[in-house]
């Protein structure tokens, strides 16, 4: 479990998240799932001092005020997988990444509703996809190696960047699937 308490780390990795669920929300719904490499933006520096020009504006002024100060890289080529848990269970990190983020989309409807919902995978797909109170969501979790963790949550019928919800441990077997990632 992640202390709640706001903490610099923690303020790091909200502000990592949030802007990776903006990123995402710029590219529309119905996006495949995305995943995300999280590097302290002050060791990428001092590593390579060229990335400073591919950086966001203000983020090495950032980075130089708050070394805690996260920068993401989405990660391409990921393994082919069938399900999220397949494709959380091929991923490993190098000891340079502080952390990952991942962003996916969920059909979500009332606890009730679920009761009714068809045993076959494909069936199940139609009944949420035409469920009356289905809800779209999109979420971002992101988690660190020291064990912080954020989620950003966007719902498609409130979709502006002022009703995203967050907090530390919104979707926790999320969470804790991408915390494997680091075992």
């Amino acid at each position: 479990m992640t202390d709640t308490t706001s903490s610099p780390r923690l303020a790091a990795l909200r502000g990592a998240v949030v802007d990776i669920e903006r990123h995402v929300s710029s590219l529309g719904w119905d996006s495949p799932v995305l995943v995300f490499s999280l590097v302290r933006t002050a060791a990428a520096l001092a590593a390579n001092p060229a990335i400073a020009a591919e950086l966001p504006d203000g983020a090495a002024a950032s980075a130089a005020q708050d070394p805690e100060h996260l920068l993401s890289v989405e990660q391409e080529g990921l393994p082919q997988a069938d399900t999220l848990e397949e494709l959380l269970a091929q991923l490993a990190w190098p000891a340079e990444v502080d952390g990952a983020a991942i962003v996916v989309e969920r059909i979500v409807v009332p606890p009730e509703a679920e009761t009714d919902m068809p045993r076959d995978p494909d069936a199940a797909v139609a009944y949420l996809e035409a469920h009356p109170d289905r809800q779209d969501v999109r979420i971002a979790v992101g988690v660190l190696r020291t064990g912080e963790s954020w989620c950003a949550l966007r719902s498609r019928n409130h979709d502006s960047d002022d009703a995203v919800a967050g907090a530390p441990d919104a979707v926790p077997g999320l969470v804790e699937a991408l915390r494997a990632t680091f075992g």
